[in-house]
Protein backbone atom coordinates (compact mmCIF):
# COMPACT_ATOMS: atom_id res chain seq x y z
CA UNK A 1 0.00 0.00 0.00
CA UNK A 2 0.90 3.61 -0.84
CA UNK A 3 0.71 6.34 2.07
CA UNK A 4 2.30 9.36 0.54
CA UNK A 5 4.43 10.47 -2.35
CA UNK A 6 6.23 13.26 -3.51
CA UNK A 7 7.00 15.45 -6.74
CA UNK A 8 7.80 18.94 -7.77
CA UNK A 9 5.63 21.53 -9.60
CA UNK A 10 6.25 25.60 -10.70
CA UNK A 11 2.90 26.09 -8.52
CA UNK A 12 3.45 23.83 -5.40
CA UNK A 13 -0.14 25.50 -3.07
CA UNK A 14 -1.70 25.56 -6.16
CA UNK A 15 -0.89 21.52 -7.60
CA UNK A 16 -1.48 20.94 -3.80
CA UNK A 17 -4.86 22.73 -4.04
CA UNK A 18 -5.88 20.54 -6.75
CA UNK A 19 -4.39 17.28 -4.78
CA UNK A 20 -6.04 17.73 -2.14
CA UNK A 21 -9.54 17.88 -4.27
CA UNK A 22 -8.70 14.39 -5.46
CA UNK A 23 -7.97 12.36 -2.12
CA UNK A 24 -10.79 14.25 -0.33
CA UNK A 25 -8.52 16.05 1.58
CA UNK A 26 -6.72 19.48 2.79
CA UNK A 27 -3.52 21.60 1.57
CA UNK A 28 -1.11 22.71 4.07
CA UNK A 29 2.46 24.30 4.04
CA UNK A 30 5.30 21.81 4.01
CA UNK A 31 7.92 23.21 5.41
CA UNK A 32 10.23 20.21 6.52
CA UNK A 33 11.65 19.73 3.42
CA UNK A 34 11.01 23.70 1.37
CA UNK A 35 9.49 26.77 2.64
CA UNK A 36 7.36 26.79 -1.03
CA UNK A 37 6.51 23.08 -0.16
CA UNK A 38 2.83 21.91 -0.01
CA UNK A 39 1.30 18.81 0.99
CA UNK A 40 -2.58 17.09 0.25
CA UNK A 41 -3.60 15.52 3.25
CA UNK A 42 -5.97 13.24 3.37
CA UNK A 43 -8.08 11.80 6.36
CA UNK A 44 -8.82 8.20 4.85
CA UNK A 45 -7.99 5.27 6.10
CA UNK A 46 -4.35 4.83 4.64
CA UNK A 47 -3.58 8.95 5.38
CA UNK A 48 -2.78 9.59 1.99
CA UNK A 49 -0.48 12.36 0.96
CA UNK A 50 1.17 14.33 -1.57
CA UNK A 51 4.15 16.58 -1.05
CA UNK A 52 4.68 19.00 -3.98
CA UNK A 53 8.31 20.74 -3.91
CA UNK A 54 8.70 23.80 -5.94
CA UNK A 55 10.59 22.59 -9.38
CA UNK A 56 14.14 22.24 -8.88
CA UNK A 57 14.26 20.40 -5.48
CA UNK A 58 16.13 17.57 -4.73
CA UNK A 59 16.42 14.83 -1.75
CA UNK A 60 19.82 14.60 -0.61
CA UNK A 61 21.35 11.43 1.98
CA UNK A 62 22.48 12.89 5.23
CA UNK A 63 25.48 11.54 6.83
CA UNK A 64 24.88 9.35 10.07
CA UNK A 65 22.20 9.55 12.04
CA UNK A 66 20.34 12.62 10.34
CA UNK A 67 17.33 12.52 8.05
CA UNK A 68 17.61 13.45 3.82
CA UNK A 69 17.30 16.65 3.35
CA UNK A 70 15.93 18.90 0.75
CA UNK A 71 17.64 21.94 -1.57
CA UNK A 72 16.64 23.30 -4.94
CA UNK A 73 19.35 23.73 -6.89
CA UNK A 74 17.92 22.51 -10.38
CA UNK A 75 18.42 19.24 -12.51
CA UNK A 76 20.38 16.54 -10.75
CA UNK A 77 20.36 12.84 -10.31
CA UNK A 78 18.57 12.78 -7.65
CA UNK A 79 14.92 13.38 -7.68
CA UNK A 80 11.90 15.12 -4.85
CA UNK A 81 10.01 11.92 -5.62
CA UNK A 82 9.48 9.31 -3.03
CA UNK A 83 7.35 7.27 -1.52
CA UNK A 84 5.95 5.74 2.29
CA UNK A 85 5.58 1.87 1.07
CA UNK A 86 3.84 -0.55 3.69
CA UNK A 87 5.48 -3.62 3.62
CA UNK A 88 4.96 -7.15 6.04
CA UNK A 89 8.21 -7.14 6.38
CA UNK A 90 10.37 -6.71 9.60
CA UNK A 91 13.32 -4.08 9.68
CA UNK A 92 16.24 -6.67 9.85
CA UNK A 93 14.68 -8.00 6.60
CA UNK A 94 14.21 -4.95 5.14
CA UNK A 95 17.88 -3.79 6.16
CA UNK A 96 18.83 -7.05 4.76
CA UNK A 97 18.03 -7.07 1.18
CA UNK A 98 19.15 -3.74 1.05
CA UNK A 99 22.18 -4.52 2.34
CA UNK A 100 22.51 -7.41 -0.22
CA UNK A 101 21.49 -4.81 -3.40
CA UNK A 102 24.30 -2.48 -2.18
CA UNK A 103 22.06 0.26 -1.01
CA UNK A 104 22.17 2.57 1.84
CA UNK A 105 18.96 1.98 4.24
CA UNK A 106 18.62 3.36 7.79
CA UNK A 107 15.82 3.68 10.16
CA UNK A 108 14.25 7.60 10.75
CA UNK A 109 11.88 8.43 12.94
CA UNK A 110 10.29 11.20 11.33
CA UNK A 111 9.40 14.16 13.54
CA UNK A 112 9.49 12.12 16.46
CA UNK A 113 6.04 11.08 15.36
CA UNK A 114 6.48 7.98 12.92
CA UNK A 115 9.80 5.12 11.92
CA UNK A 116 10.47 4.72 8.67
CA UNK A 117 13.21 2.27 6.66
CA UNK A 118 14.54 5.33 4.16
CA UNK A 119 15.89 3.66 2.00
CA UNK A 120 18.10 4.63 -1.48
CA UNK A 121 16.93 2.64 -4.15
CA UNK A 122 20.62 2.59 -6.57
CA UNK A 123 21.92 5.10 -4.20
CA UNK A 124 19.85 8.04 -5.59
CA UNK A 125 16.20 7.56 -5.25
CA UNK A 126 14.71 7.85 -1.70
CA UNK A 127 11.69 5.37 -1.24
CA UNK A 128 10.72 4.94 2.90
CA UNK A 129 9.55 1.41 3.97
CA UNK A 130 6.89 0.83 6.86
CA UNK A 131 7.17 -2.40 8.82
CA UNK A 132 3.60 -2.94 10.18
CA UNK A 133 4.72 -1.04 13.75
CA UNK A 134 5.97 1.78 11.46
CA UNK A 135 2.41 1.93 9.44
CA UNK A 136 0.26 2.03 12.84
CA UNK A 137 2.55 5.03 14.07
CA UNK A 138 2.06 6.93 11.14
CA UNK A 139 -1.81 6.02 11.11
CA UNK A 140 -1.90 7.36 14.44
CA UNK A 141 0.03 10.33 13.99
CA UNK A 142 -0.51 11.42 10.31
CA UNK A 143 -3.93 13.27 10.42
CA UNK A 144 -5.27 17.11 9.61
CA UNK A 145 -5.59 18.16 12.92
CA UNK A 146 -2.05 16.69 13.78
CA UNK A 147 -0.36 18.32 11.02
CA UNK A 148 -2.36 21.92 12.17
CA UNK A 149 -0.88 20.86 15.58
CA UNK A 150 2.71 20.59 13.98
CA UNK A 151 2.58 23.55 11.98
CA UNK A 152 1.14 25.52 15.39
CA UNK A 153 4.51 24.01 17.66
CA UNK A 154 6.99 24.91 14.96
CA UNK A 155 9.65 23.68 12.31
CA UNK A 156 11.25 21.17 15.10
CA UNK A 157 8.57 19.49 15.45
CA UNK A 158 7.92 18.76 10.99
CA UNK A 159 7.60 15.48 9.71
CA UNK A 160 8.96 14.52 6.41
Amino acid sequence: MLFHMSFAAADPERVSRVMAEFIGGEALPFPPVSDNGWIALSDDEYRTAIEVYPLGTVLREAEGDADAYGVVEGADRHSPTHGAIGTALGMDEVLAIAGREGWPAKYRKRGGQFGVIELWMEGRQMMELLTPEMQAEYLATTTIAGWRAMLAAGPASAVA
